[in-house]
Protein backbone atom coordinates (compact mmCIF):
# COMPACT_ATOMS: atom_id res chain seq x y z
CA UNK A 1 0.00 0.00 0.00
CA UNK A 2 2.30 2.68 -1.33
CA UNK A 3 -0.25 5.48 -1.51
CA UNK A 4 -2.08 4.73 1.72
CA UNK A 5 -0.97 7.98 3.30
CA UNK A 6 -2.63 9.97 0.50
CA UNK A 7 -5.94 8.18 1.14
CA UNK A 8 -5.52 8.77 4.86
CA UNK A 9 -4.87 12.48 4.26
CA UNK A 10 -7.91 12.83 1.99
CA UNK A 11 -10.15 11.06 4.47
CA UNK A 12 -8.87 13.05 7.44
CA UNK A 13 -9.26 16.42 5.68
CA UNK A 14 -12.96 16.91 6.63
CA UNK A 15 -12.18 15.91 10.21
CA UNK A 16 -9.37 18.47 10.36
CA UNK A 17 -11.67 21.10 8.88
CA UNK A 18 -14.38 20.42 11.49
CA UNK A 19 -11.83 20.52 14.31
CA UNK A 20 -10.50 23.81 12.94
CA UNK A 21 -13.98 25.32 12.77
CA UNK A 22 -14.69 24.35 16.39
CA UNK A 23 -11.29 25.64 17.54
CA UNK A 24 -11.73 29.01 15.80
CA UNK A 25 -15.36 29.25 16.99
CA UNK A 26 -14.21 28.82 20.58
CA UNK A 27 -11.65 31.57 20.06
CA UNK A 28 -13.69 34.23 18.23
CA UNK A 29 -17.31 33.16 18.78
CA UNK A 30 -20.17 33.45 16.33
CA UNK A 31 -18.13 35.40 13.77
CA UNK A 32 -17.19 32.03 12.31
CA UNK A 33 -20.65 31.68 10.84
CA UNK A 34 -20.29 35.03 9.08
CA UNK A 35 -16.87 33.95 7.79
CA UNK A 36 -18.26 30.68 6.40
CA UNK A 37 -21.20 32.42 4.71
CA UNK A 38 -18.85 34.98 3.15
CA UNK A 39 -16.65 32.12 1.90
CA UNK A 40 -19.66 30.43 0.36
CA UNK A 41 -20.67 33.61 -1.46
CA UNK A 42 -17.10 34.31 -2.64
CA UNK A 43 -16.61 30.75 -3.87
CA UNK A 44 -19.91 30.74 -5.75
CA UNK A 45 -19.04 34.09 -7.35
CA UNK A 46 -15.61 32.82 -8.42
CA UNK A 47 -17.10 29.74 -10.01
CA UNK A 48 -19.86 31.71 -11.73
CA UNK A 49 -17.46 34.26 -13.23
CA UNK A 50 -14.90 31.67 -14.28
CA UNK A 51 -17.57 29.46 -15.83
CA UNK A 52 -18.32 32.31 -18.22
CA UNK A 53 -14.73 33.51 -18.72
CA UNK A 54 -13.00 30.20 -19.47
CA UNK A 55 -14.53 29.81 -22.92
CA UNK A 56 -13.57 33.34 -23.95
CA UNK A 57 -10.04 32.84 -22.58
CA UNK A 58 -9.69 29.54 -24.44
CA UNK A 59 -11.01 31.02 -27.70
CA UNK A 60 -8.64 33.98 -27.43
CA UNK A 61 -5.66 31.70 -26.84
CA UNK A 62 -6.59 29.62 -29.87
CA UNK A 63 -7.02 32.70 -32.07
CA UNK A 64 -3.70 34.24 -31.04
CA UNK A 65 -1.75 31.01 -31.31
CA UNK A 66 -0.94 30.80 -27.61
CA UNK A 67 -0.92 27.57 -25.69
CA UNK A 68 -4.55 26.59 -24.92
CA UNK A 69 -3.45 24.33 -22.06
CA UNK A 70 -2.12 27.37 -20.18
CA UNK A 71 -5.54 29.02 -20.30
CA UNK A 72 -7.25 25.79 -19.24
CA UNK A 73 -4.79 25.42 -16.35
CA UNK A 74 -5.44 28.99 -15.26
CA UNK A 75 -9.21 28.47 -15.35
CA UNK A 76 -8.95 25.19 -13.48
CA UNK A 77 -6.96 26.88 -10.71
CA UNK A 78 -9.69 29.47 -10.22
CA UNK A 79 -12.45 26.82 -10.32
CA UNK A 80 -10.61 24.68 -7.77
CA UNK A 81 -10.11 27.72 -5.53
CA UNK A 82 -13.84 28.49 -5.76
CA UNK A 83 -14.68 24.93 -4.80
CA UNK A 84 -12.31 25.08 -1.85
CA UNK A 85 -13.93 28.32 -0.70
CA UNK A 86 -17.37 26.71 -0.83
CA UNK A 87 -16.13 23.77 1.25
CA UNK A 88 -16.51 24.91 4.88
CA UNK A 89 -13.31 25.23 6.85
CA UNK A 90 -10.20 27.27 7.29
CA UNK A 91 -7.64 24.87 5.84
CA UNK A 92 -9.52 24.85 2.54
CA UNK A 93 -9.66 28.66 2.65
CA UNK A 94 -5.90 28.82 3.06
CA UNK A 95 -5.41 26.41 0.15
CA UNK A 96 -7.80 28.48 -1.99
CA UNK A 97 -5.92 31.69 -1.21
CA UNK A 98 -2.63 30.03 -2.09
CA UNK A 99 -4.10 28.94 -5.43
CA UNK A 100 -5.38 32.44 -6.12
CA UNK A 101 -2.25 34.30 -5.02
CA UNK A 102 0.43 32.19 -6.69
CA UNK A 103 1.46 34.24 -9.70
CA UNK A 104 0.53 32.88 -13.07
CA UNK A 105 3.02 32.61 -15.85
CA UNK A 106 2.45 35.58 -18.09
CA UNK A 107 1.56 34.64 -21.62
CA UNK A 108 3.24 36.65 -24.37
CA UNK A 109 1.14 39.36 -25.93
CA UNK A 110 0.91 38.22 -29.53
CA UNK A 111 -1.20 41.13 -30.72
CA UNK A 112 1.54 43.69 -30.17
CA UNK A 113 4.98 43.39 -31.76
CA UNK A 114 7.82 42.78 -29.33
CA UNK A 115 10.11 45.48 -30.77
CA UNK A 116 8.65 48.41 -32.71
CA UNK A 117 12.06 49.45 -34.13
CA UNK A 118 12.54 46.28 -36.18
CA UNK A 119 11.16 46.00 -39.69
CA UNK A 120 10.70 42.47 -40.88
CA UNK A 121 10.99 41.48 -44.51
CA UNK A 122 13.24 40.03 -47.18
CA UNK A 123 16.27 41.73 -48.64
CA UNK A 124 18.65 41.17 -51.50
CA UNK A 125 22.26 42.32 -51.46
CA UNK A 126 23.27 44.23 -54.58
CA UNK A 127 26.89 44.45 -55.75
CA UNK A 128 28.68 47.68 -54.88
CA UNK A 129 29.37 48.69 -58.51
CA UNK A 130 25.65 48.84 -59.27
CA UNK A 131 25.08 51.29 -56.44
CA UNK A 132 27.24 54.09 -57.98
Amino acid sequence: MRFGWIVLLLLSFPVLEAAGIFWVASAIGNWVLLWLVADLIAGAALIRVERIAWSARLLFSLQTGANPLASLFSSSRVLLAGGLLIFPGFLSDILALILLLVPRRREPDLLRPANDNVLEGEFKREPDDLLR
